[in-house]
């Protein structure tokens, strides 16, 4: 009886390893991403990896069975009327000693007990599977990053370097991932736990089993225009179009927006009520300034357009990407611009030359 208990204690544990060896799969399914069918293929591939090191060349087959949570190893032998390879070959004799049934060509099967492999076997099916999970996560990683590439997203800070100011960040991967300081908004200091919207810029692949290496900046002209296509419902929609976008980082930005439908403004549209819409934004770029442009297809409207705050008394345009803009004496400094910030930043927007000129008014 003792005895008995003993083979019976011996098959329930091999029944919950092999379900505690399933219910591991189905969790790296659901928490890491990594689908079991993939696993299982992997499994398959580290079973008979594992039987050639321990056997040598043998054919194998591997019956795994999700449904059940059951995994078997045959070892598969060709009858022939003459052995030359014991390893893979059974003789016909020794064939219908077992089934009356086989003849020349059938295959026989020997199942396998996986608890007589060695260790290097052991090390080899680990390391095809630690090898399977590192690639199912890079290519989890890669697909993501693939789609959020040239998008805005969340973030969280994780460390932070208080010699060089740089700080890496939580995308919501298994990896932190850096946000250099030149990156950084000027004058910004993020701190650990700070969250941030940041634009993913880059995703270059990598050819071993490392994560991509990927690209994230907050003073890139491209981030303020996806948050506008995000945070603006007519621009979301397609009502209102991002024309142009200028931008130094942490100072000011001029976006250039046009209408395609007459009863909608996209100035206020983008502003919103009490400039509501893009306090958020110039809140999130601690506190950049932001001109909301009316993109005009004659150059004309769009440069003195594109020069506000400051009033353009007129434009003259070449037909060249040269212009010369009269504004009231008054306005000059302002048309120009700290540092001559406001004019820098027309000519960007436009793709013109731009030389102010006053005059006095009486």
């Amino acid at each position: 009886m003792k005895k008995n208990g003993k083979k019976g204690a011996a098959v329930v544990n091999t029944e919950l390893n092999k379900t505690e060896f399933f219910e591991a799969l189905e969790a790296l399914e659901k928490e890491r991403g990594i689908p079991m069918e993939y696993m299982l293929e992997k499994v398959e591939a580290a079973l008979m990896a594992s039987c050639r090191k321990e056997l040598g060349n043998v054919n194998v087959r591997v019956d795994i069975s999700r449904e059940k949570k059951d995994m078997r190893i045959f070892k598969c032998l060709t009858v022939v009327e003459e052995v030359t390879d014991p390893k893979t070959e059974i003789s016909l004799e020794d064939a219908q000693n077992i089934s009356r049934r086989y003849e020349p060509g059938s295959v026989v099967e020997e199942e396998l007990k996986t608890r007589t492999f060695g260790r290097i076997s052991a090390q080899t099916a680990k390391q095809v599977i630690v090898q399977a999970i590192r690639e199912a996560e890079k290519n989890n990683i890669t697909r993501e990053y693939d789609r959020k590439k040239e998008e805005v997203i969340s973030a969280l800070v994780q460390k932070r370097d208080d010699v060089t100011g740089d700080v890496w960040v939580d995308t919501g991967t298994s990896s932190d991932v850096l946000l250099p300081k030149a990156d950084q908004i000027p004058g910004e200091t993020l701190s650990v736990g700070d969250r941030v919207r940041v634009f993913v810029t880059e995703v270059n692949h990598s050819d071993d089993d490392r994560a991509p290496a990927v690209t994230l900046s907050r003073t890139a002209p491209a981030m303020i225009k996806r948050m506008f296509e995000t945070d603006i419902p007519e621009i979301a929609d397609g009502t209102v179009l991002v024309k142009g976008i200028a931008r130094e980082a942490g100072s000011r930005t001029k976006i250039a927006v046009l209408s395609r439908d007459p009863e909608v403004d996209a100035v206020g549209a983008c502003i919103g009520t009490r400039g509501m819409r893009t306090a958020a934004i110039v809140e999130e770029l601690k506190g950049e300034k932001i001109d909301v442009i009316q993109y005009s297809e004659h150059p004309e409207e769009y440069i003195a357009a594109a020069l506000s705050p400051a009033s353009v008394i007129d434009v003259e345009f070449d037909g060249e990407r040269n212009a010369t803009v009269h504004v009231a004496g008054d306005q000059l400094s302002l048309a120009i611009g700290k540092e001559g910030q406001n004019v820098r930043l027309a000519a960007k927007l436009t793709g013109c030359k731009i030389d102010i000129k006053g005059i006095k008014t009486t």
